[in-house]
């Protein structure tokens, strides 16, 4: 009998639910990088696990919203959460309990009741084992977790045993997607999310959050290759400059990154072209959000 589910990531930025994500579907379906609050939509991975298919649904970290993004973002991820038929809590070993976990916990006791809430403790391999045992201890006081994992996403310690024990908590049901299908979100939204990626890099603190990508268009070409209009939106000129860099270096090397990473993730050749535009008011257009998959209603205060 093959089982099928979905089972949500939750936890702080960076508590590494990308990373875990990747390793678990074998692929990078979702954007990891060393900025916090890069995942913005609800990515899914498809992993199979025997005769269980396990839909990963990758939720933007939570934390304390300022904006219309950041709370539409925090919305999603307890949306998330809230449908999923398991759900994952990371914590970071060596942050421990932070005021971001004590809120993550809280928040559980609304949605956690009669669903099963799994705690996995990642990048085990920065602390000692007592350090480890006493923050099970406290975590598991704190929450009636179903079980407890010990992981390092980076390094694929403990995954696997995760994903056992994952795939045998799903419903018994039809497989939800194709066995080739790694993820349900369009490949155009895949190549945006990659090209902001290696924005997100190359520009470091300049340019954190007031850009976006979106794929303006897609064509496939008779030779096998795919032609790939993006657009970069910013919200000033002087971003624009930024972006660009000095004689288009930094939107060259940009451009070039993610073409290769496109390819890879495509097994074919790709023609990138890049375009950066200014759009001042980018944060506050609904229409970006549902690009994105979120719900621009749930940014209201």
């Amino acid at each position: 009998m093959t089982r099928a589910g979905f089972v949500a990531l939750i936890g702080e930025p960076n508590a590494g639910k990308s990373t875990l994500t990747n390793r678990m579907v074998g692929a990078k379906v979702s954007i990891v990088t060393h900025k916090v609050q890069t995942t913005r939509a609800r990515i899914r991975g498809v992993a199979l696990e025997g005769d269980a298919q396990i839909v990963f649904v990758d939720t933007p970290g939570l934390f304390r919203p300022r904006r219309r993004l950041d709370r539409a973002m925090v919305a999603a991820a307890w949306g998330g959460a809230a449908d999923a038929d398991v759900t994952v809590l990371l914590v970071e070993a060596h942050r421990g309990i932070t005021e971001g976990v004590e809120r993550i916990l809280e928040g559980l006791e609304g949605i956690g009741k009669g669903r099963i809430v799994a705690l996995a403790i990642n990048k085990i391999d920065k602390v000692q084992s007592e350090k480890l045992l006493s923050l099970t201890k406290d975590l598991n006081d704190r929450y009636d977790f179903a079980e407890t994992f010990m992981i390092s996403a980076e390094k694929g310690h403990g995954t696997e045993h995760l994903k056992q024990w994952l795939a045998e908590r799903l419903p018994e049901g039809p497989w939800l997607y194709p066995e080739d299908q790694i993820a349900d979100l369009p490949m155009r939204m895949i190549a945006a999310e990659m090209t902001r990626e290696k924005l997100t890099i190359r520009l470091h603190q300049e340019l954190p959050y007031q850009m976006t990508v979106e794929t303006e268009n897609w064509e496939e070409r008779k030779d096998g290759s795919a032609r790939i209009d993006q657009i970069i939106y910013v919200m000033r000129d002087g971003h624009k400059g930024i972006v660009l860099g000095n004689k288009g270096e930094t939107i060259k090397s940009v451009s070039k990154a993610a073409r290769e990473e496109i390819e890879e993730f495509l097994g074919r050749r790709v023609h990138l072209f890049l375009q950066v535009k200014v759009r001042p008011n980018w944060l506050e257009e609904a229409e970006r959000y549902s690009e994105m998959g979120l719900n621009f209603k749930d940014g209201n205060k």
